[in-house]
C-alpha cells in the first residue's frame, strides 16, 4: 500500500476530498487543485458547495482567480452527496470543532465526518483529520469508527493520521501554501506517506512526528501559549491602570529586548476559531487524567473576564463625564476578532456589546468589513459609514478591533470621550485627552 500511494502521489493521480469547506477547508482544496490533484469539496451546507461549483469566493485568504480558474478547469468541484468518498484516495477532515455551552469539546462534527467516511471508505485510502482537538481523537475516535464502518484495518487497509491546521486569517505573508505543517499519523509508513503528499501540495517544510497524539498536542501547544501570555498582558493591564502606567508603552521597551521576549498585547477578550476554544480542549482532556492545568484555568479566566472589565472600564469614563452607563450611547468601532478581516467567530467585541446592554447602555456599532453579525440567534446591523457628525451624537466611542481604513483623526476630533481597548490611535499625538487606553 505504502509505495502504491507513493507512486500516485508522484505522478498526481491521487483523487482528493476535502470535507468541510471553511475558513480551512476551501484554502487547502484550493492548494490542492492548483498543484494538480483532482479535488471534491464535501460540505453539509448546500450553499456553500453551490458558490464553489460557481467559483464565487467567500473565504479572504483564497485568490478569488485562482478558484475560478480551477473551478473552470474541473480540477475542483464540490458536492453534499458524501457518496463521492468512493472516488477519492485522499481525504483531509476539515471540519468544526467549538465548545458546548459547558465549555467543553463538541466533536460531533468530527464524530459525523467520520461515520459519513466509513460508510465509502475503499481500500488504499489516506485519511487525515485537520481539525484542532484533545490528544487521542484520532487513534481513540476516529479509528475505530473508520475501521468498525467501513471493515477495513488502519495500517493495512488504509492509512490514518493527523496533521494540524495552521491558518491565520489576514496574514498578509504565511497563507496556507507556506505555512510548515506538522504530521504525525497511525503507524510509520502512515506518517511518511501523508507527508509526501503534504510536500507535494506545499511550499513549507514538513515535520514528521512519532504519533497523532503529539501532532494533537503540539496544535493544542501553539495556542495555550498564546492564550497563557494574552492573559499575562491583559492582567498586567488592569495592573498598569491602577498605577497610571501605560502599558503599550511598557511593551514596545520590553520588545527592544534581541531574545528572551516575544511581545503580545491586551484586549477586550480573546477571539477567532483557536485562542479562546482549543486550550479548553486540553484542560478537559487532562481532567480525565485527574490532573489539573493551573496555569491555563488561570490564564482563561482572565480573559474571560476581560469584555467585563472593558465595559466598567467605559462606565468610569462616562462617570467622569457625568453620564451614567445606563441609558448612554455607545458607539462600538470594529466587531471582527482581528484587524482587517470579515471573521467575527468568538470576537470579544461580542461580549462587550452584550455586556453594555445588560447595562442598559443604547449600543450601535460600525465595522468596514462586517455589515451585520448573528449572536445567539439575533442578528444585529450596523451602521454603514460613520462621519463627524454620527460620531459626535454619541456619549463614547469604544474601539474593540484596529482596522486600519476606519479614520482614527476624524473619530478623535468628534467623539466626546474614546475607549481605546488595542491601540488604535497611536499615531494621534495632539489633544488626547479624551482618549483613554486600555
Amino acid at each position: 500500500m505504502k509505495e502504491y500511494l507513493l507512486k500516485k502521489i508522484c505522478d498526481k493521480s491521487i483523487a482528493v476530498g476535502v470535507i468541510g469547506l471553511g475558513y480551512v477547508g476551501l484554502p487547502l482544496a484550493v492548494e490542492k487543485a492548483k498543484a494538480g490533484f483532482k479535488t471534491i469539496g464535501f460540505d453539509i451546507q448546500k450553499a456553500r458547495a453551490e458558490m464553489v461549483n460557481k467559483g464565487q469566493n467567500y473565504i479572504g485568504d483564497v485568490v478569488a482567480e485562482d478558484l475560478q480558474e480551477i473551478v473552470n478547469s474541473g480540477m475542483l468541484s464540490a458536492t453534499c452527496d458524501f457518496s463521492f468518498i468512493k472516488d477519492v484516495d485522499f481525504i483531509a477532515i476539515c471540519v468544526p470543532t467549538p465548545l458546548n455551552e459547558y465549555k467543553q469539546p463538541d466533536i460531533s462534527y468530527v464524530e459525523s465526518s467520520a461515520k459519513e467516511i466509513s460508510k465509502y471508505l475503499t481500500k488504499n485510502t489516506i485519511v487525515v483529520l485537520e481539525s484542532t482537538t484533545y490528544p487521542g481523537t484520532t487513534e481513540e475516535l476516529i479509528c475505530p469508527i473508520l475501521e468498525e464502518g467501513s471493515g477495513l484495518v488502519c495500517g493495512e487497509d488504509f492509512y490514518l493520521g493527523f496533521s494540524p491546521e495552521r491558518v491565520d486569517p489576514g496574514n498578509l505573508v504565511y497563507k496556507t501554501k507556506n505555512t510548515p505543517k506538522v504530521v504525525g499519523g497511525v503507524g510509520k509508513e502512515a506518517t511518511e506517506v501523508i507527508a509526501a503528499m503534504y510536500r507535494q501540495v506545499l511550499e513549507s517544510d514538513i515535520m514528521e512526528v512519532s504519533s497523532p497524539a503529539v501532532a494533537e498536542m503540539e496544535k493544542i501547544l501553539e495556542n495555550t501559549y498564546r492564550n497563557i501570555n494574552i492573559a499575562l498582558v491583559n492582567e498586567l493591564a488592569m495592573l498598569c491602570d491602577k498605577m497610571n502606567i501605560n502599558i503599550w508603552e511598557v511593551i514596545e521597551a520590553a520588545k527592544t529586548k534581541p531574545y528572551g521576549f516575544q511581545a503580545f498585547y491586551p484586549g477586550p477578550g480573546l477571539g477567532g476559531h483557536c485562542i479562546p476554544l482549543d486550550p479548553y480542549y486540553l484542560s478537559w482532556k487532562a481532567r480525565k487524567y485527574d490532573f489539573h492545568i493551573s496555569l491555563l484555568e488561570a490564564s482563561a479566566m482572565v480573559n474571560d473576564k476581560m469584555p467585563e472589565y472593558c465595559v466598567e472600564r467605559a462606565g468610569k469614563i462616562l462617570n467622569r463625564h457625568k453620564k451614567a452607563l445606563n441609558g448612554s450611547r455607545v458607539l462600538m468601532v470594529g466587531v471582527a476578532y482581528k484587524k482587517d478581516i470579515d471573521d467575527y467567530r468568538e470576537s470579544p467585541a461580542l461580549k462587550v456589546s452584550e455586556e453594555f446592554q445588560k447595562n442598559g447602555a443604547i449600543v450601535d456599532f460600525y465595522d468596514p468589513y462586517i455589515p451585520s453579525y448573528k449572536y445567539k440567534e439575533k442578528i444585529y446591523h450596523g451602521l454603514k459609514t460613520i462621519d463627524e457628525a454620527v460620531v459626535g451624537s454619541y456619549d463614547i466611542v469604544v474601539i474593540t478591533t484596529n482596522h486600519t481604513a476606519v479614520d482614527y483623526e476624524m473619530i478623535a476630533k468628534n467623539a466626546k470621550a474614546i475607549f481605546d481597548t488595542k491601540n488604535a490611535m497611536a499615531d494621534i499625538v495632539e489633544n488626547r485627552e479624551h482618549i483613554e487606553l486600555l
